[in-house]
């Protein structure tokens, strides 16, 4: 009866500590990735980081970027929608572009309905993502509580004494989402710029972004607006761009798979690797060559041509 007893109260223990196991694998961290304009020159992301491995050491934290162009808020914009969808669900995004540091623009937690968190100024900066990922709920961030200790009287600084400190304990669950501080009403600052559409059997959008690297211009025209206009390999378009209403670049060019379908220096249409409409030149740079720029003034029209 006694061994009876001891085996009972020994599966109970088991089953105990089996669920405890299972608590804490559902506990797990969560990625963080960092966004800022800060550049890689001196010690502001490694300070950072620094915040983040105090939170805890075991926490996985990756860049987004840190090279993006000062100040510019729609490029930060652009870069999160870019990268955020193909992270998977509770990853903690901490995006520093805050040319109002100090100011009294908010600090806020975006959850999206994918089950992403933004932890970010709310100057604009979530246009995009909030757009694409749908907003599940924002939180302004209580400073009172949700800063690094010590560092009330640092005002030009949010990214490590407030930004890095609440993504990494919200990534890391020393906090809850709800522990972030107040709802706030299910909305954060939008930028302006132009949403795809067909009119008048063309298709109008913006430029929210460039290809550095190789000069291509990318539109937010995606693969199945431009399916309206029933393209074929082969078929040639007709693009104008303009800037703030102003017509800088109105050319012709082939839908082509890839760059090496034309020659060297010519000009084509294709769908870049997030599958919307972007331009090039085979070995060539179309930004630099026809000064076509970024950003929510920038807009672009195509129109298919008769055979």
């Amino acid at each position: 009866m006694l061994a009876g007893s001891w085996r009972r109260a020994r599966n109970a223990v088991t089953v105990l500590l089996g669920l405890s196991v299972l608590s804490l694998a559902g506990a797990a961290e969560q990625a963080l990735v960092l966004q800022t304009d800060f550049g890689l020159k001196d010690g502001a992301v490694a300070a950072m980081r620094g915040i983040a491995v105090g939170v805890s050491p075991k926490l996985a934290v990756h860049d987004l970027s840190h090279e993006n162009t000062p100040f510019d808020i729609w490029e930060a914009a652009y870069r999160l929608s870019q990268a955020a969808p193909f992270w998977p669900a509770g990853t903690v995004f901490v995006s520093v572009i805050d040319p109002g540091v100090g100011t009294e623009r908010k600090s806020i937690v975006l959850q999206t309905k994918s089950g992403h968190f933004f932890v970010t100024p709310d100057n604009g900066t979530l246009t995009l993502v909030a757009e694409q990922l749908g907003i599940a709920a924002v939180r302004e961030i209580d400073e009172t509580r949700h800063r690094r200790p010590g560092s009330d009287r640092s005002y030009t600084f949010h990214g490590r004494d407030v930004y890095a400190y609440v993504g990494a304990r919200l990534a890391a669950g020393v906090i809850g989402f709800d522990e972030v501080g107040p709802v706030r009403p299910a909305g954060v600052v939008m930028l302006s710029y132009e949403r795809p559409h067909l009119e008048g059997g063309a298709l109008l959008g913006t430029i929210p972004f460039l290809d550095f690297q190789y000069g291509n211009v990318w539109t937010n025209l995606d693969e199945a607006i431009f399916a309206r206009l029933t393209p074929k390999f082969g078929d040639r378009f007709r693009v104008s761009i303009a800037r703030g209403g102003q017509v800088v670049f109105t050319g012709s060019m082939p839908y082509v798979r890839t760059f090496g379908d034309v020659p060297a220096g010519a000009p084509l249409l294709y769908l870049n690797s997030l599958m919307n409409v972007a331009l090039a030149l085979n070995q060539g740079n179309f930004s630099r060559q026809h000064a076509v720029g970024s950003g929510g003034e920038w807009s672009v029209r195509v129109e298919k041509l008769a055979p």
